[in-house]
């Protein structure tokens, strides 16, 4: 069986709000002066690690898509086809640690959105390497700040630090036992929130939510991380006793969809996103309890990303048709969890 945390913290995000001092905030940019911020904050980012620049007025949908898919940049960066931008940088070095993805939004709804993420609860170690990078952009792009109230952002709910802790957490238990309301109202009353997978106004597709801070202002970046980190162990702890319970209520049930759903993903050739996300999501639970035995449970999200509508397209230079995708998907998922799911 996989131990409690690495079978529900799926990955940790940290970001950080920032504007340059002396413009607009990026709703009330002229594009002329938002492409004026992507060209200085590319120059100086680029100076400081090899990072990929992603105009959205130069990269398909299908790519905006894909990078939508993978946390990288917002729904409402990649809208931003006047001046909006993104610099990537793949993975660093991971020389004190997991290796992770760095990723700077340019006029999203700040001018920086800068973020780090990394699987597995890491909170201090992301933390920690964004806001290197922060400090040496902070050398050369004067931040608007002021003394009382921190960064100035354009959203009141990111003023002072700047900082948003996000972890991703996999609850199939509590979804199942319908204890997510119990569990927001706790995290709302210790000063965090609950969110699906995309952030605000998403759904929990495959049991996947995040839980952020909600207060910036008056605190410390400390405080935040470790704050969040305490109410992440909590419900880590909630959900292996909703699991407990759910199987308490119906052992044989449960197993049986678990197992019906490793059957038809190693053997199906066509299959939708929205049923291969159904099916692997009980794979995910069986390989949680211990009904399947999995090498490198990590590896099962990274499959989801992969045959993610936009990523599924992504090498080919047609677009391919719904049914083309089924057919790849399906594929990849055969191919993917012989080799993830010990026989």
């Amino acid at each position: 069986m996989i131990n409690n945390i690495e079978s529900t913290v799926a990955s940790t995000r940290v970001r950080l709000a920032r504007n340059l001092a002396g413009y607009h905030f990026p709703n009330r940019l002229e594009p002329a002066v938002g492409k004026e911020i992507v060209r200085t904050v590319s120059d100086e980012a680029c100076r400081l690690h090899p990072f990929n620049l992603y105009s959205m007025d130069e990269i398909s949908e299908n790519v905006a898509q894909a990078l939508c898919d993978d946390h990288l940049i917002s729904a409402g960066l990649a809208a931003n086809r006047a001046c909006g931008a993104a610099l990537i940088d793949e993975e660093d070095e991971g020389v004190d640690g997991p290796r992770g993805k760095y990723s700077i939004m340019i006029n999203e709804e700040d001018h920086l959105r800068e973020q780090y993420i990394i699987r597995g609860l890491n909170l201090m170690l992301a933390y920690r390497r964004l806001s290197a990078l922060d400090d040496e952009l902070s050398k050369t792009i004067r931040f608007a700040f002021d003394k009382k109230l921190g960064y100035l952002t354009a959203c009141p709910t990111n003023l002072g630090t700047g900082l948003r802790a996000s972890v991703m957490l996999f609850l199939p238990g509590l979804t199942r036992t319908k204890k997510m309301k119990t569990v927001a109202n706790i995290m709302s009353g210790l000063g965090h929130t609950v969110r699906g997978v995309y952030g605000e106004g998403s759904a929990a597709d495959g049991y996947m939510y995040q839980i952020s801070n909600e207060v910036t202002l008056g605190v410390d970046e400390n405080y935040i991380l470790t704050e969040v980190q305490r109410a992440v162990l909590e419900v880590v702890k909630l959900e292996a006793l909703a699991r407990e319970n759910m199987l308490d209520a119906d052992f044989d049930g449960v197993k049986d969809e678990c197992m019906r759903a490793y059957g038809i993903l190693t053997n199906c050739y066509m299959i939708s996103f929205d049923e291969f996300l159904r099916l692997i999501s009980a794979v995910k639970l069986g390989a949680a309890i211990g009904f399947l035995s999995v090498k490198n449970f990590p590896a099962l999200d990274d499959l989801i990303a992969e045959v993610r509508p936009a990523n599924i397209g992504l090498n080919y230079e047609e677009p391919l048709t719904p049914g083309e995708r089924d057919k790849r998907r399906a594929a990849k998922g055969r191919a993917a969890l012989k080799k993830i799911v010990r026989g």
